[in-house]
């Protein structure tokens, strides 16, 4: 079995100019944990996930270790996604080198071996540079149950 038979053909995306709060509501909206970064021409810029959002919200470790009276009021830690909902998310999407990649005649095993050794849930999935598809951990597991369990 093959990425191409598994793969989502319509990729729900997230403009690189994007803000926190566009993001966001893309991925609730679609109900959706992440989504790939694409610019103007459509091209794979970078992958935004949930847990990037939900990164944001917590301070970073110098942050923390100057103030961490600022840190003890749970409700206002909460509120701070308010403060960030027009922040880019270019700031905070993987890109580069983080990005993790397969093609459309990648083997499923391997898309999956990637994906726990990467501990990333989905892979965009390109073809001669182009973004065509989109396979998470859980078309992976169904396609192989379905496959051998008969369900």
């Amino acid at each position: 079995m093959i990425v191409r038979n598994i793969m989502e053909k319509n990729v729900i995306t997230i403009s690189l100019n994007a803000t926190y709060y566009e993001a966001a509501k893309i991925l609730y909206s679609n109900n959706i944990s992440g989504a790939p970064v694409v610019d103007e021409k459509n091209n794979l810029i970078g992958m935004l996930s949930e847990k990037d959002l939900f990164k944001v919200l917590y301070p970073f470790y110098r942050s923390y270790y100057d103030n961490p009276e600022l840190y003890l009021d749970s409700e206002s830690r909460e509120n701070k996604a308010n403060d960030i909902k027009d922040h880019k998310i270019e700031t905070f999407m993987s890109k580069g080198n983080e990005i993790n990649t397969v093609e459309p005649n990648t083997p499923v095993m391997r898309a999956g071996a990637i994906m726990i050794a990467k501990h990333v849930h989905r892979l965009p999935v390109l073809d001669n540079g182009k973004l065509v598809g989109i396979v998470s951990r859980e078309d992976i597991f169904r396609a192989i149950l379905k496959r051998n369990f008969d369900l």
